[in-house]
């Protein structure tokens, strides 16, 4: 563990954050946020603090950083730790004690908040590319992996407690109680009731998109009766599709086009771009897509609304989440090889990530139609 910028942990403060004049960066006198002193390679994952406005950043320089936000908005570096390649992945336990991260070199890590000592809590046989903390039994790690395997680890364990195959390998992964649901390459995504067998699927389909999976979010809602249980997948085509777990709910599945640009020319085809990251608001169930394209919408599902759209500098936006209490939206804007290796920026490239203040009528929820 090395500390960046001198400063520890502390306890958690109310966060104003922003003000009248931190919507957008649509001008030069309404601009979002910047976080100081971010990765030196691209962003893989953005995680709060369940509990304080402290961010976790993933990174392609092997590091994970953490964030404190500060009362009046600004940011300062807390700690960083290192994995021995690529870090893809990153989440929080529920207390916000531990941060635990993943990556190439086939590994996760935890890092202890309260000591700020690291170790190693779990392995695979390829590149881990997600992980989640299930707030049961005192705590699970399920970890999904290119060796097409999720474990499921308890952390005083050395050994997985279960391990469940998957179809193919694990593209992008996501949970909310009781499931967790698995986006795999080949379009396969896999639903998994840790209620009842975390080993096996309850459902293996088809991705309802014609391209390769990108991401799938979890719904998310705290502010009603929670909703019917569900997710929502994107793809690299420009498309995210809204799909609930239940038979009795499928009536309400369906999906829309997004992240598309068009052509120079009405003969030009449309230009489509991934859909890279989908994030649910904690509390109203609104959600927003990012992608290549740089763009970042906000949306209401069940209303079928796009709530509000902003762009960023051009760049891909790489990952996105917003804070416990959602007031804070965090978004990167780095590479998010979609393209490959070869149209890599150089190296020394920026990488950039901001902060954008929540404003109700883009993230409440609207009266259906």
């Amino acid at each position: 563990m090395s500390l960046f910028g001198g400063s520890t942990f502390g306890a958690a403060r109310p966060t104003t954050f922003g003000g009248a004049a931190t919507t957008t960066q649509q001008s030069a006198q309404d601009k979002d946020i910047e976080v100081s002193q971010p990765p030196t390679d691209g962003v893989s994952s953005l995680s709060w603090s369940p509990v304080a406005d402290f961010l976790a950043v993933s990174s392609w320089d092997n590091n994970v950083r953490v964030y404190g936000v500060e009362g009046n908005g600004t940011t300062s570096p807390k700690a960083m730790y290192s994995h021995q390649g690529p870090v893809l992945d990153v989440c929080w336990s529920k207390d916000g004690n531990k941060i635990i991260s993943c990556g190439a070199d086939k590994a996760a890590r935890l890092y202890d908040v309260s000591t700020g000592q690291q170790s190693q809590v779990a392995a695979h046989d390829a590149p881990i590319k997600n992980l989640r903390w299930i707030d049961q039994n005192g705590g699970i790690l399920a970890t999904g992996s290119w060796d097409k395997t999720v474990k499921y680890w308890d952390l005083r364990q050395s050994q997985p407690i279960a391990t469940a195959q998957l179809a193919e390998r694990c593209y992008t992964m996501d949970f909310a109680w009781p499931y967790l649901v698995v986006g795999c390459a080949e379009r396969k995504i896999q639903v998994f009731d840790l209620s009842q067998n975390p080993s096996n699927a309850i459902m293996t389909i088809d991705s309802p998109l014609k391209w390769q999976t990108r991401v799938v979010s979890c719904f998310q809602r705290q502010d009603t009766q929670p909703a019917p249980p569900g997710y929502a997948v994107g793809s690299v085509e420009g498309r995210v599709a809204i799909q609930y777990v239940k038979e009795e709910n499928k009536n309400l599945n369906f999906s829309f086009k997004c992240h598309r640009k068009d052509g120079p020319t009405a003969r030009d085809p449309q230009q489509l771009f991934p859909v890279n990251a989908i994030s649910f608001h904690p509390i109203h169930g609104t959600f927003s897509t990012a992608g290549g394209d740089g763009s970042i919408s906000f949306w209401d599902k069940d209303s079928k609304t796009r709530l509000k759209t902003f762009e960023s500098k051009g760049a891909p936006i790489s990952a996105t989440g917003f804070n416990h209490n959602g007031t804070i939206f965090s978004y990167a804007v780095s590479y998010d090889w979609h393209k490959g290796w070869q149209t890599a920026p150089p190296a020394g490239t920026p990488n950039q990530i901001f902060l954008h203040a929540c404003k109700d009528d883009e993230v409440k929820r609207r009266p259906k139609k």
